[in-house]
């Protein structure tokens, strides 16, 4: 098995993860077959789902689920809508899946779903049409020992709505466990909306000790200011992180001394103003430029 890797692989998401798969592959000593067999996803789906928009134009959108391992159990993973979504992507997310259900124990094998879409250009109507055709069109293979999907890159608890009540109407009975994500009134988990942000400030915490730093000595850069980007900059302020700077797809801001994250939050969350154009202090630079800044 080969197992060189360099920054080339890095060009292709799916290159990418092959790549760490085989050096990890050959850290465990795996056996030649066992290796062939994990590392070629078990399905790959491609649908084309056609919309009418709300202008009257009909046009049709490309979308991808893909089912790497069903061996530990049902797979499980996310639906992105962004408009670069590629297969290759999906089945490299649907790969990582796999190994993060593994690694914590968790009976799920991978997977990854995805629609070539703007969300940004879409209205609600047309990202609900959108996700129920997708979800039709892949019925038989969702549901909840099978294939449960969550909320991904541009999708939400409402796009899981969705998701289930097609679902559900196909199979005739309202069935709750076919995604998870969903609004807590529609059985949805508590914590779940923050729980990825959450993890990268554990995740800081563990690391910490290891790099010799403390909280307050540390510097931290976050790119991206959405469902993610935003809670992992807010916890980790409360826990006593300077945040310094923060990036999105609009532009970033850099500032040594930290920034002031709930005013920064109620700009862009409650007045829906431009992250770069944040009157509290900090350089204004490209999203690149940010993440070279000292962190």
């Amino acid at each position: 098995m080969a197992t060189t890797f360099s920054p080339h692989d890095e060009r292709n998401v799916y290159q990418a993860a092959e790549a760490r798969f085989e050096i990890a592959a050959k850290m465990l000593g795996l056996e030649d077959g066992l290796y062939r067999f994990m590392r070629y996803p078990n399905k790959e789906i491609t649908v084309y789902i056609p919309v009418m928009l709300d202008n009257g134009r009909l046009e049709v959108f490309t979308g991808y689920r893909v089912h790497h391992s069903i061996v530990r159990g049902p797979c499980k993973g996310g639906i992105r809508f962004a408009p670069d979504v590629t297969l290759d992507e999906i089945r490299a997310l649907a790969s990582e899946m796999t190994w993060k259900c593994a690694v914590v124990n968790i009976p799920f094998g991978g997977a990854k779903g995805g629609v070539i879409c703007d969300p940004s250009q879409l209205s609600a109507g047309e990202l609900e049409r959108i996700t129920r055709r997708y979800t039709a069109e892949l019925s038989e293979w969702f549901g909840p020992e099978r294939d449960v999907p969550a909320p991904d890159l541009g999708t939400s608890e409402q796009t899981m709505a969705w998701v289930m009540d097609t679902y559900s109407m196909h199979q005739r009975r309202t069935i709750t466990a076919v995604v998870t994500g969903k609004p807590v009134e529609m059985g949805g988990s508590r914590g779940r909306r923050e729980a990825t942000g959450r993890g990268l400030l554990l995740v800081c915490d563990r690391t910490l000790p290891r790099l010799g730093l403390s909280r307050e000595r540390a510097r931290v850069v976050i790119q991206g200011f959405g469902k993610v980007g935003s809670v992992a900059a807010s916890l980790m302020h409360q826990a006593g992180y300077p945040i310094v700077g923060v990036a999105d797809i609009h532009g970033g801001l850099y500032n040594e001394n930290g920034f002031d994250v709930p005013k920064l939050e109620h700009w862009v969350r409650q007045q829906g103003r431009p992250l770069s154009e944040f009157p509290g202090g900090g350089a204004r630079m490209t999203a690149q430029e940010v993440l070279f800044q000292p962190c």
